[in-house]
């Protein structure tokens, strides 16, 4: 009875269910690494495919009703392929349609338009030639360029595992001074006065490990564990014993110091590819 009460009581304050970062090397990962998993996984994005509504309450014109507002989100799917584009938060959209009023639903996907096109980073230098939207492009447009677009959109608005990839070079690449521009200095210089302000949101910690994968961090938290404890393998620590036995039992093969008598240790004989005196 009194382990059903302890029971009872613990179940008043709530279920608390366990998480990715409270078992295994989960639970190793650092702080910084945590934050950008929330910004990714737990924030709420933009609205995209749909219009939020403002306020608490609507009334409707018809009948005057009033009720409460209900801003609630699309379910999208993911899907693997918008991890090698960037589809400025567009995702496939999975519900029913009917052609007409009284006939039965059937299942569709909305699919966004999709379009090869180049884009280019100021920062890197580089051409990137991607899968987007016609949402991307606006956006690329609204931000003034590319970097622009990645530096200052969430990792929930990004979605993309490549624009990810993309975004942690370039803060990267600001922390280092913008090497690509090296070869000219009064450019180098105008862009990290225009790009230095992105750094203030992060610490030298966070941008090390932002924009990793689960399975990236924990490769990179599984080296660096083995790197501050090395695994030394157990042949090499008992040939190290076994050589300091023998050096303290006086063996002359192991301290260096040869006879010049015959050879005739026991190390000796049992050598089966030594020369042997008749």
């Amino acid at each position: 009875m009194a382990s059903a009460t302890k029971q009872g009581a613990a179940m008043l304050r709530g279920f608390v269910r366990k998480t990715r970062f409270d078992t295994g090397l989960g639970a190793e990962l650092p702080p910084a690494y945590r934050k950008f998993w929330k910004e990714w996984k737990e924030q709420q994005p933009a609205a995209v495919h749909y219009v939020p509504k403002e306020g608490m309450f609507e009334r409707k014109e018809e009948t005057g009703e009033v009720h409460p507002v209900q801003n609630v989100p699309l379910p999208l799917k993911s899907v693997d392929e918008e991890n090698y584009g960037l589809w400025g938060g567009e995702a496939i959209i999975q519900g029913f349609t009917k052609k007409k009023l009284m006939s039965h639903r059937v299942p569709r996907f909305w699919v966004p338009t999709l379009k090869r096109s180049v884009v280019r980073s100021e920062i890197l230098d580089e051409f990137f030639s991607v899968t987007v939207t016609e949402r991307t492009i606006r956006l690329i447009f609204e931000y003034r360029g590319l970097d622009h677009y990645l530096l200052m959109s969430p990792a929930c608005d990004l979605r993309s595992v490549l624009a990810l990839k993309i975004k942690r070079r370039i803060l990267q690449d600001i922390v280092k001074g913008i090497p690509a521009w090296q070869i000219n200095p009064e450019k180098q210089k105008e862009l990290m006065k225009e790009y230095r302000k992105y750094l203030d949101q992060y610490t030298a910690e966070e941008i090390d490990w932002y924009g990793l994968t689960w399975m990236e961090a924990i490769n990179k938290r599984r080296n660096e564990i083995n790197a501050e404890n090395p695994t030394v393998p157990h042949k090499i620590i008992f040939r190290q014993k076994l050589i300091e036995q023998l050096r303290e039992a006086g063996i002359k093969e192991v301290t260096g110091e040869m006879e010049d008598t015959k050879d005739t240790s026991w190390l000796k004989r049992l050598n089966p590819f030594a020369k042997k005196e008749f």
